[in-house]
């Protein structure tokens, strides 16, 4: 009898190896259909809380649950098969403590599949990386502009505009690089900063609205993809205009639909003769 070999996924380590070698490629992911698309193409696929805002029309991230992850999650893992899957842990799953942390970790783990979670967080946060690293939890890591935090800063704005912020971002990303960390998003950082990180750091750093000198890049795909129309940040290219050609589908569907030219009898089941 034969055994099927299921295909191996990118890992954790693979993706830190990518340091140096090439630039690595994400992409955020909330559906199995999506899921399907990116994977082919990307390193690793973010499982972000940005799915509060982008496909539940929450204000900010904070108010997405850590049941909400990992019924992504789970959709994501089953519409992928080689590209690494990372899972954002959600505010306040985390935060407590180290132990409240591992608690979140595990499960996100057990229940999903996947491969590494994400939190956000500097010098503050690296005791408990360090406590999810030594016990088998890879971890992303998450500094510079942290959307989780915006209720404390102020809103959503770019960082390391000044010296007291610049030494806060070197700090935190030294701090979360020797707590293991396989790799670190660099978000909203100004550019000369992000650099000057990537080149500092032994993890590899995803840059998203930093550095094209970043190791990697990372977008939210219904941003990349022209979908999310809500707002439109300064670091996000559309490298397609989909939210024009869903309109005007619904258009044409909804005017056959009231013209009874759709559905057509091509359409519909027969009994056979």
């Amino acid at each position: 009898m034969s055994v099927q070999t299921a295909k191996r996924r990118l890992s954790p380590a693979s993706i830190e190896a990518l340091k140096g070698e090439r630039p690595i490629v994400s992409l955020t992911a909330y559906t199995t259909p999506i899921a399907r698309l990116l994977d082919p193409h990307v390193d690793f696929l973010l499982v972000g809380d940005s799915l509060g805002m982008v496909l539940y029309g929450l204000d900010t991230t904070v108010g997405v649950t850590l049941d909400m992850m990992i019924a992504h999650g789970q959709a994501v893992m089953r519409g992928s098969e080689r590209s690494c899957v990372v899972i954002d842990l959600p505010f306040g799953s985390y935060q407590e403590s180290k132990e409240q942390a591992f608690r979140s970790a595990a499960r996100i783990l057990k229940e999903t599949g996947c491969s590494a979670v994400k939190l956000e967080g500097g010098a503050e946060m690296a005791e408990t990386v360090d406590f999810l690293v030594s016990r088998g939890i890879p971890v992303l890591g998450h500094v510079g502009l942290m959307p989780q935090l915006v209720n404390t800063t102020g809103g959503y704005r770019s960082v390391g505009r000044n010296e007291k912020e610049v030494a806060k971002i070197r700090r935190d990303a030294k701090a979360i690089d020797d707590a293991g960390a396989f790799a670190i998003v660099v978000e909203g950082t100004v550019e000369p900063v992000a650099r000057e990180i990537t080149a500092t750091l032994r993890s590899p750093t995803i840059g998203i609205g930093a550095s094209p000198a970043c190791d990697g890049q990372i977008l939210v795909s219904d941003d990349m993809l022209g979908i999310f129309n809500d707002f439109k940040p300064r670091f996000v290219k559309h490298f397609a205009e989909l939210a024009p050609a869903i309109s005007k589908a619904v258009e044409d569907y909804a005017n056959e639909v009231k013209a009874r030219t759709f559905p057509g009898i091509e359409h519909t089941f027969q009994l056979k003769r």
